[in-house]
């Protein structure tokens, strides 16, 4: 998955979702707004990155979403390991 600052804050804006991959498997697709990973709430694409890489590979985590039509949903993430 890719993803930039979203504009006009706070998240993170999806731009590309990688099949397969984490973020597919859960749900998401390209113009999510990513708001929240498990108790944390993401301000920007850097908040994303450094909870990912705190995240223990195979446990799953709530993420907070709001869809490109304004819609909210909470999605479970499973973060893989990278090889």
């Amino acid at each position: 998955m890719e993803v930039v600052d979203a504009p006009g804050g706070p998240g993170a804006l999806v731009v590309a979702v990688h099949v397969p991959g984490p973020g597919y498997t859960a749900g998401l697709v390209r113009g999510d707004v990513l708001l929240g990973l498990g108790v944390d709430a993401i301000g920007s694409a850097s908040d994303l990155a450094a909870l990912v890489a705190d995240a223990r590979p195979g446990r799953e985590l709530r993420v907070k979403v709001r869809h490109d039509g304004g819609g909210r949903q909470d999605l479970t993430v499973v973060p893989g390991v990278v090889t």
